[in-house]
Order: C-alpha cells, then structure tokens, then sequence
C-alpha cells in the first residue's frame, strides 16, 4: 500500500510512474501494435500511443485513399478493442492514479481518443491578454483559452530540442533526491 502525505496546499502527486511503459506494454494485448507503444506520462494523464499496420491498397492508390485507409484502420481498431481498452485504463487509472487516453499512429495518421482537458489557472497582464484576444480577433481561435492552448503548442513546438534538455535534466535532479536522504 502507498501512503501519500499531503504536501501544504493540498496538492498530493501521484504515484510514481516510471514504471508505466513496461507496465503498459506488459498489459496491452498481443498483436495489438507493430511495436510497443509509446507512453506519454504527465502528473494528470497517460496517454497510451500504439501503432496499427497501414492498409494495403492498390498500387494506385492516392495520397487521399492512403488517408482514408489509414482513418477507416484507427476508427475500426477503436471500435474492435473498446472494451479491452477500457479494462486496461482501469487498471492502469488504479495502479497509476492518473487519467488514461489511447492514441493510434497509421502510417501518417495520428488521433487521439478521449482524451483529458484539464483547467489551468493563470494570471496575465493586459499586454499577454491582448495577444490572445489578437488571435481570437483574427480567427485563430475562439476563445482566449484555445488562443493560450494554441501558444503552448507553438512555444513547445519551436522550443522541444530545449524542452527535452530540461526534461533530461529534471530527471537527473530526480534520481539524485532518491539518492539523498529520506526525511
């Protein structure tokens, strides 16, 4: 049993998930995949990425069939395997503590299923406010909320090689408190 102690603020983190991909992998029936799938742990959320094998069509296939092959593959997988899906969440939601969604990669295709949207509370002064409210102006987005989405995912999208730089070493400042003393 894990005993979690509620740090002041009243946020508690979940369990440990480090172990989560082999879990996954472990747990996720055989043949499912073409290769073990990619697990994508944050403090809210797991998402489980699997990989389908492309439809074979015919060589004269168009970019536009490929596209609706791979499609009509993802939306057929996730209507086949729902209830195993579900089961696995479950157990991954209980040993893990976190929410759970499924992605699916065919060929050039990627979607994500159900997948959760969490609120985050921020304070912006008026200049950062005017550039969401530019984007919502400008049909970029329709609300200053997707307009703050969409910059996260622009910052992260020019910033990655950064990002994973500070990631790694995030990691490394983990496993060295492991190493330091419990109190």
């Amino acid at each position: 049993m894990r005993l979690r102690v509620t740090p002041p603020g009243g946020r508690t983190e979940p369990p440990n998930a480090d172990d989560a991909a082999a879990w996954i992998t472990g747990a996720v029936p055989d043949g499912w995949f073409t290769e073990p799938p990619e697990v994508v742990v944050d403090r809210d959320e797991i998402i489980i990425w699997g990989r389908l094998p492309r439809p074979e069509l015919a060589a004269e296939a168009t970019e536009a069939d490929h596209a609706a092959g791979q499609a009509g593959r993802i939306a057929q997988f996730r209507e086949d395997t729902r209830d195993a899906r579900i089961r696995v969440a479950r157990q991954v939601e209980h040993r893990y503590q976190r929410k759970v969604a499924w992605g699916m990669r065919c060929g050039d295709t990627s979607e994500l299923f159900t997948h959760l949207s969490a609120p985050v509370m921020t304070r912006l002064r008026q200049p950062e406010r005017q550039v969401l409210d530019t984007l919502v102006d400008a049909g970029v987005a329709r609300s200053r909320s997707e307009a703050l989405a969409w910059c996260v995912k622009l910052v992260g999208r020019h910033t990655e090689d950064w990002l994973g730089e500070l990631r790694t070493a995030m990691t490394r400042v983990d496993e060295l408190r492991k190493q330091g003393p419990n109190t």
